[in-house]
């Protein structure tokens, strides 16, 4: 694949001096007044744990300098994947998700037979979930969102989806809000047979108007986990979504494609190799490119990949290395944006070192 490397990566949001300083499952995107803006779930402890908040961070001046992370979804729960999404005139959603109380106890517990200093912090985690009320679970636990109408100035109530996806959902050309995701369960967990991942129409008001569903995947007889979508309309006015699939030694992308607003969706297709990488960012370039980012967490080069398709993702010219590191699988969530000189910045998250929390990474590239 044919990509110039424009400025090397480099970390833009991180919170070094503090215990609460891992940063994870970005999104980028272009607001309504020019400026740049990343979501991610910031101020956390590590890639588990009951900290998280869906944080914004703004630059100016085309990602060179970004401002501090402000908390923009912070309920008692775990905050984590934030994407964002801007809209009509002046219109910002901000989306996450998060985990029950019953979650971080599982995840998180007190035993004999672990070493004292994880026993430690998951005491300190659990402490603080044991605070976390009854009412506050039920109020907040879910697929969450706040919508902006003054450009992502200000925010309105958290409010529920019933899908999360870790970006967040795509405006049409006819100005619609089509939010293609993962159907929220609290304990994560679905009838056989029953397909995850939903369209959904979002209203100016956070109103949610279901659509249609994608169809499960098959692998050897038994249903493939299918998660963590995103999708963009295509000049031809279809829905195109890449999704995870996983389990069962997957960990890989899959295709699916709606010609009627989101209600039916092609049948699904592996695009990559069954460790090929996951889960992505789709991206629609002033070339007419459409441009796939994605995590690959196949060792020891972990890194960050994308895929190019000039035929409205007929055809798909494959893995081409935007960054790679052999410190941490623990990586990935990439989200690209085109910047006014064409050229593209794609966000994402990794380690500097295998004992360092999770920084927000940009690099500049181009299509050549």
């Amino acid at each position: 694949m044919d990509l110039e490397i424009k400025r090397e990566a480099r970390t833009i949001l991180a919170n070094p001096d503090s215990r609460f300083s891992y940063f994870a499952w970005p999104t980028v995107a272009r607001m309504p007044d020019g400026s740049l803006a990343v979501v991610c779930s910031g101020y956390r402890c590590g890639h588990i744990c009951p900290f998280g908040k869906a944080v914004l961070s703004v630059s100016e001046d085309g990602g060179e300098t970004w401002s501090g992370p402000a908390p923009v979804i912070d309920t008692p729960l775990d905050d984590r994947d934030a994407g964002i999404t801007a809209f009509g005139d002046n219109g910002v959603i901000v989306t996450s998700f998060n985990n029950s109380r019953a979650a971080q106890r599982n995840w998180n517990p007190v035993r004999e037979d672990l070493p004292p200093e994880i026993n430690r912090r998951n005491a300190f985690y659990l402490a603080y979930v044991d605070t976390v009320t009854d009412e506050e679970e039920e109020r907040y636990l879910g697929a969450t969102f706040r919508l902006s109408k003054d450009g992502g100035k200000t925010f309105g109530p958290v409010l529920k989806s019933p899908v999360t996806s870790p970006h967040g959902p795509t405006e049409t050309a006819d100005g619609r809000l089509i939010w293609v995701g993962r159907r929220f369960s609290a304990d994560d967990a679905f009838p056989e047979g029953e397909p995850t991942i939903a369209a959904y129409e979002v209203s100016a008001a956070g109103e949610m108007t279901y659509l249609g569903e994608v169809p499960a995947v098959v692998r050897n007889g038994a249903q493939a986990d299918a998660c963590e979508p995103h999708a963009i309309e295509l000049e031809d006015g279809s829905l195109l979504c890449h999704f995870r699939v996983e389990g069962n030694g997957l960990f890989t992308l899959y295709q699916t494609v709606s010609a009627d607003g989101g209600r039916t969706w092609s049948e699904p297709e592996q695009l990559l190799a069954d460790d090929g990488g996951a889960p992505a960012h789709l991206l629609e370039h002033s070339s007419g490119a459409l441009i796939s980012a994605y995590g690959f967490r196949r060792g020891p080069d972990y890194g960050i990949r994308v895929m190019v398709s000039r035929d409205l993702g007929r055809t798909w010219d494959k893995d081409g290395i935007l960054w790679e590191t052999r410190v941490s699988s623990d990586l990935g969530y990439p989200a690209t944006v085109e910047l006014d000189d064409g050229t593209l910045l794609t966000v994402f998250y990794a380690k500097d070192s295998e004992s360092a929390p999770a920084v927000i990474k940009a690099i500049n590239w181009s299509l050549t």
